[in-house]
């Protein structure tokens, strides 16, 4: 039996269609994954920071399938896209020029020698970082018959583990792909894939005929893209596959309702709509940090969300920022944002939360512990409520030894998905004057703690 290998190149080929994103890209990724794919492939990265951060936090997800990461045309570019997959678990490069004369010099404006050239410097620089190297020869049925034999041979000699042969034009016919695929010599323990144009809606039957040619890989999309669909090409191995010896690993029971989902979201995206948190600033810019950020790179993004903070107020916000990374794979702008908005120009502190414990349930009373510091000095506080935030709100006045009127207690999301923040409001009337409270947390108690104690500083600043 011979095994069909599926690389899917959703979001590769997404990166010029539909604006997807951030939370958008790894819900793709993830889903891919659990349907078997065997690799997933990465767009080259453009904004080196935000795209290292992306492609490291879909490594994070994928657990199964091959994560390949397209490089430039430079050696910088090389590290940088390993650096941006190396903790997946099988992280991949994936090298992609042109071997037609009329893209080399359009595309690359290069001649054959120094394509050649290029071709084997990026080759070799990949090889130190990962045995899994592909090298993709873009518009490979328009070139040179010569000078597409002597690239594929340099490139295998430089350590290139698969090669993809790409079919730009789409202007094959089955047969002619073929007896192309046929009449190249490809090493023995090469993987040869096939990346084939739907130009001429003949791609899922080119894919066909390719294996039956010996290609053991096939690029598809799991969305209408311009190659052959993933569904498409499952209906043809479920048909034929078995009958001509080939397996494969996908999980075809799951793939129509996987790709339904998928693509609503990606016409959703086109639409201008979007399922998901983008994570994207009003200038359209990918801003995510994650908790290994330092101090100066958070400043740099708050400033560029339009806020200029003195040095106390960053620290504030640090803080916060740190407490919410460390449940998050990362956060985005709008719930910086947030934090900004509960942490920055506010009194200063004199309570503090130091922790807090609550239980809850339906067959007994709500109860809070919680201790917080004044002045160096720790105080705690016990106290059943008719609910975890009475309960809460109880114990904190228990240890001011003082009441005050909740004139209004707010809760909502700032953002959506399991992972979701909450803020919180609480106002607090005081010698017939308001004070509010922010407080942001992706939990909604810890919000509604952090509000009370925003506004009862306030109050004890101005001395009511």
């Amino acid at each position: 039996m011979k095994t069909i290998e599926i690389s899917d190149v959703t979001l590769r080929l997404a990166e010029s269609g539909a604006a997807l994103s951030f939370k958008e890209r790894v819900e793709v990724a993830r889903t891919l994954d659990r349907l078997g794919v065997d690799q997933i492939e990465l767009p080259p990265l453009k904004d080196d920071r935000a795209d290292v951060l992306r492609n490291k936090t879909i490594a994070s997800v994928v657990t199964s399938a091959r994560l390949a990461a397209a490089v430039g045309m430079t050696e910088e570019s090389v590290e940088t896209a390993w650096e941006s997959v190396r903790s997946a678990r099988q992280p991949a490069l994936h090298i992609m020029l042109p071997a037609s004369s009329v893209q080399m010099e359009y595309l690359c404006h290069k001649k054959a020698p120094a394509m050649l050239e290029l071709a084997r410097t990026l080759v070799s620089r990949a090889r130190y970082f990962t045995e899994q190297v592909e090298f993709s020869i873009l518009d490979a049925t328009r070139a040179e018959a010569d000078f597409l034999r002597r690239m594929l041979a340099e490139v295998v000699e430089a350590g290139a583990g698969a090669v993809t042969l790409c079919d730009s034009a789409g202007i094959m016919t089955p047969e002619e792909c073929a007896g192309f695929i046929r009449e190249l010599p490809v090493p023995e323990g090469v993987r040869l894939g096939v990346e084939l144009s739907d130009g001429m809606r003949m791609a899922a039957a080119c894919a066909a005929a390719a294996m039956d040619a010996g290609a053991a890989v096939v690029k598809t999309a799991i969305t209408p893209m311009g190659v052959p669909c993933t569904q498409d090409l499952a209906a043809y191995l479920s048909a034929r596959g078995e009958g001509k010896g080939l397996r494969w690993n996908l999980r075809v029971t799951e793939l129509t309702r996987a790709a339904g989902q998928l693509q609503w979201m990606m016409q959703s995206q086109r639409s201008g709509g979007s399922p998901f948190d983008s994570g994207v600033d009003d200038t359209g810019t990918a801003i995510c940090l994650t908790a290994g950020d330092s101090v100066e790179e958070m400043v740099k993004v708050v400033r560029h969300l339009g806020y200029d903070l003195t040095e106390e107020d960053n620290a504030r916000v640090y803080e916060a920022f740190q407490r919410i990374a460390a449940k998050k794979q990362f956060v985005s702008a709008r719930e910086l944002d947030a934090i900004v908005a509960s942490s920055a120009m506010q009194v200063p502190s004199t309570y503090r939360i130091v922790n807090y414990v609550i239980t809850c349930g339906n067959t007994t009373s709500a109860m809070a512990n919680l201790t917080l510091e004044k002045d160096g000095e720790r105080q705690q506080g016990v106290c059943a409520g008719d609910g975890p935030i009475d309960a809460a709100f109880l114990a904190i006045e228990q240890i001011i030894g003082h009441h005050y009127e909740l004139a209004d207690y707010q809760i909502q999301t700032v953002t959506e998905g399991r992972e979701a923040m909450g803020s919180a409001l609480v106002k607090l009337r005081s010698g017939g004057k308001l004070y509010s409270g922010n407080g942001i947390s992706t939990d909604v108690i810890g919000a509604s703690i952090r509000a009370y104690i925003s506004a009862l500083n306030k109050i004890v600043y101005e001395g009511n």
